[in-house]
């Protein structure tokens, strides 16, 4: 008996779209993580990228839970000595609150080659509007225990 392993080339991608509005920011990262993975399907190969595309919208619309808008810090540096700056994360959904998504979802998958090409399939948008309505993609809900 020969063991199967999906390949990249042959798999068939779908495209999924999830409304972050009231969502929570790690449930939301976890359930786009495992669908970009191909963690939803029974031909999921850890190797391979046999995952489909995410859209996700209204990205402002995110909930962290306690005090995390004011505690939690993004940082960024240049390499230059005493360039480390930082912003909140309430800060941060006013600039660009589609980062927040896109650096939880990239804390979510494994640190290899293949995240880089995992991470290019994810789209976020701050609003309800999308340009990838030709691709149709069909609406998922994240299961919400209880707020």
């Amino acid at each position: 008996m020969k063991t199967w392993n999906a390949k990249t080339e042959e798999t068939d991608r779908q495209w999924f779209i999830v409304d972050a509005s009231g969502l929570r920011l790690g449930r939301l990262a976890t359930h786009v993580a495992n669908i970009l993975r191909g963690k939803n399907l029974p031909t999921f190969t850890p190797n391979q990228d046999a995952g489909g595309f995410v859209v996700v919208i209204n990205s402002d619309k995110i909930e962290m839970t306690g005090n995390k808008w004011n505690t939690k810090k993004y940082y960024r540096h240049s390499r230059f000595f005493g360039s480390l700056k930082e912003k909140s994360a309430e800060i941060m959904r006013q600039d660009n609150s589609q980062f927040i998504i896109e650096d939880a979802v990239k804390g979510m998958l494994p640190v290899n080659k293949l995240s880089k090409t995992l991470i290019t399939k994810l789209k976020v948008y701050p609003g309800a509007e999308h340009p990838h309505a030709a691709q149709k993609p069909q609406a998922y809900t994240v299961k919400v225990k209880n707020k």
